[in-house]
This record gives structure tokens, C-alpha cells and sequence, in this order.
């Protein structure tokens, strides 16, 4: 696995918006691996001060997807397979009460179609906060018209 030292995140292999406007950081990827950091900011928390059950559980489904690509350099590259989420299976264990969050995610199997992840949250003393499994489809990249987004609009779609 690509360990990033402990300066600071690495870019992700292709840019997830949402992922960005959470704030989620890349520190580690490859080798079927990844680690993800996120700090614990007021806006991710939710009504009893935790870390937000929504938030851990985007984490967990980036860091096992970016494990899922990290299997071999191909799919490492922005340009080949992408990976989308089939199924996700998640147990939350206690409270993410003090961040940084830390998730980790691994590559359990993989086909030429399909890989088997599974990943944990940690709070900032190591202690699992949330657990999953999931099952990612790998996906060729191939020519589309592109979406264009107006964030005005309530359907979403904007014609170029």
C-alpha cells in the first residue's frame, strides 16, 4: 500500500465531490488497501453531539470502494475502472465521539466484475466505532454525454 507520510493527504485517484465537500482525506491506497482521515467538525455531528451515522457510513463506503480500485495499478488510474457500490452492510458499534475519524478499508476478494471489501471507523484512541462489508462492481469507462449540472435547477439535469 502507498503510505503517505504523516506531512499530510494525497489527491484521490478521481475526484468524489461529495467526498470533497465532507472533507474526507486521503492518506493511504493500494495494494487492495486505503485509509481515509476526517476530521470531527460541528456541521458532521448530529443531534447528540456523535459523529453524524450518515457521515461514518460514507466513509466506509469511499474507503472500501478506493480499496476495491486500489487492487492493481490499472484500476488504480483515473482512467480505468470505476467501481460502484452493489450492496453495503453496516453495524455501528459506539458513539464516534472524538475525532479525528480514521476509516480503513480492504479488499477481501476480487473478480474480474466484482470485489468484496470491508471496512471499520475508528474514533481517535483506535476504538471501532463503525463496521462494514460491501460489494462493489467494477465498471469500464466508456464514452456518454456528459451531465451537466445547474444547481439551480430541481431536476438536476441542464442541457449544454
Amino acid at each position: 500500500m502507498t503510505t503517505v507520510p504523516e506531512s499530510g493527504p494525497v489527491a484521490f485517484p478521481r475526484l468524489i465531490p461529495f467526498a470533497q465537500t465532507l472533507g474526507l482525506e486521503l492518506w493511504a491506497f493500494g495494494d487492495g488497501m486505503a485509509e481515509l482521515r476526517l476530521p470531527l467538525t460541528p456541521g458532521l455531528l448530529n443531534s447528540m453531539h456523535v459523529g453524524h451515522g450518515g457521515v461514518l457510513m460514507t466513509m466506509l463506503d469511499v474507503v472500501m470502494a478506493l480499496a476495491a480500485r486500489g487492487a492493481d495499478a490499472t484500476s488504480a488510474s483515473p482512467a480505468g475502472p470505476g467501481v460502484v457500490t452493489i450492496e453495503m452492510k453496516t453495524s455501528f458499534i459506539r458513539p464516534a465521539a472524538h475525532g479525528p475519524l480514521r476509516a480503513l478499508g480492504q479488499l477481501l476478494h476480487g473478480t474480474s466484475s466484482l470485489a468484496f471489501t470491508e471496512g471499520r471507523v475508528l474514533d481517535s484512541a483506535g476504538l471501532v466505532c463503525a463496521h462494514a462489508t460491501g460489494t462493489f462492481k467494477l465498471v469500464r469507462p466508456h464514452a456518454r454525454v456528459a451531465r451537466h449540472l445547474d444547481p439551480l435547477s430541481t431536476t438536476g439535469d441542464n442541457p449544454p
